[in-house]
This record gives C-alpha cells, sequence and structure tokens, in this order.
C-alpha cells in the first residue's frame, strides 16, 4: 500500500500484519518508542494487525470489570500501561498502533484522542454508517453500540497503544469483563450491520483515513 500525496510533509510507515501474538506486538511497540524517545526525528509508524484472543487491562484496572476469577481465564490476561479498562481483542478485530511523534502535529492528548475517533468515524461514513462520540467517553458508538475502542500512552509526546475497531470477530469474548468499564452500553461489531464485512477491506479504508485525518503519506517500508 502506498498513499501517495506530494503535498503531504510528514511521512508515516505502514506495518500490515496478519494476526500477531499480543506480547510480540507490545514488545514491538515498545522497542520502536524507545528509539524515537531516544531519536525524535525518526519517522512515526503505523501498525495494523489482529490478535489471537487475549484480554488486556491497564496497570490497576477494578477487577469487577473481570467476570471470571484470577487464573481462570479462558484466555491470556496481560496488565499494561495505558489509559482505559479492560478490553477484548481476537481475530476479526482490527487493531492499530499509531507510533507518532506529537511533536510534529499538536502537543494536545485530548486532541490525539479526538483524532483518532475521527479516523474511525470516517471509516464507518464510507459504509454509510453514522459513527457517534459519546461523551465523556472515548471511542467509537453505532446506534448506542460500542464498535471501536481506543486506549493509549505517550512518553515524551510519543505515542504507543492505540485502537481497536470490531469488524467481524467472535463477540463471545466480550461476555466475561465489562468492556472499558461500561456496564450500560453494549459492544457490537460492523458485521451487525454488513454481514460480509471482512478485516482486509476494512484495513485499506482505516490507512486512508488514518492519511487524511493526520495529514501524512502512507509509505510501505521496503521490509515488512
Amino acid at each position: 500500500m502506498l498513499i501517495d500525496n506530494t503535498s503531504h510533509q510528514r511521512q508515516c510507515w505502514i506495518y500490515n500484519r496478519g494476526v500477531t501474538p499480543y506480547l510480540e506486538a507490545l514488545n514491538w511497540q515498545k522497542a520502536l518508542l524507545s528509539e524515537r524517545v531516544q531519536d525524535p526525528s525518526l519517522h512515526d509508524v503505523l501498525i495494523l494487525l489482529e490478535h489471537p484472543p487475549v484480554y488486556t487491562l491497564k496497570q490497576g484496572t477494578s477487577r469487577e470489570f473481570l467476570k471470571f476469577a484470577p487464573g481462570q481465564s479462558p484466555y491470556d490476561v496481560h496488565f499494561i500501561e495505558r489509559g482505559g479498562e479492560v478490553t477484548y481483542h481476537c481475530p476479526g478485530q482490527l487493531v492499530g498502533y499509531p507510533i507518532l511523534n506529537l511533536r510534529r502535529y499538536r502537543q494536545d492528548l485530548h486532541w490525539y484522542l479526538r483524532q483518532l475517533e475521527e479516523v474511525l468515524i470516517n471509516t464507518l461514513n464510507f459504509y454509510d454508517l453514522h459513527g457517534e462520540r459519546i461523551p465523556p467517553f472515548t471511542g467509537v458508538w453505532l446506534e448506542n453500540c460500542k464498535v471501536a475502542a481506543i486506549g493509549i500512552k505517550v512518553s515524551r509526546w510519543i505515542t504507543m497503544h492505540g485502537f481497536a475497531l470490531n469488524v467481524c470477530p467472535d463477540m463471545k469474548g466480550f461476555e466475561r469483563i465489562v468492556p472499558c468499564g461500561i456496564s450500560d452500553k453494549p459492544v457490537a461489531s460492523l458485521a451487525r450491520w454488513i454481514p460480509n464485512i471482512t478485516v482486509k477491506e476494512v484495513r485499506s479504508r482505516v490507512a486512508e483515513s488514518f492519511a487524511e485525518v493526520f495529514d501524512i503519506e502512507l509509505v510501505e517500508p521496503l521490509q515488512q
């Protein structure tokens, strides 16, 4: 994929990966972030992938959001450093990890969160679906159902973690948690509105929207 627009002043490398173990992707993000903290001139990165079934929770999250006892989860559980509460990842869910130097954009975390929401809302617009924000929460909703979760970490204005868009996953994993700590709003996937939708096609739409919202050129590195 090469989204070419010579008017862009910024380039961002895009890595398209398939189903990738969560810890492998986490360690990759940490390495990219560390490199950019040491050398802020390095290019930005967008990673798009899927994960095997896994639960992730921010450090210190409330255990009341888990509907199983510790050690009795059917899937791996990882406590990580990001905003947001417990969430579930699995194949059929498109996960995006932007590693961006916000000094190139705007040093404002609220702005950055709204931009990530805009990327996903614009993606849904392509399918004539009206994605919405529901303040004070972070994420994107369709007909009062949450279809996208967002959680980030920023170190010296370098971002990691990101967003997860439910395209066509097996939703059963969400039944064992209170997704994002929100008990009165259900989660759903785009397959509820578009039965034959695939991650592959949505991936390209998300990439196009990301390039537009952040006004960048996405470039595939020679080695993926």
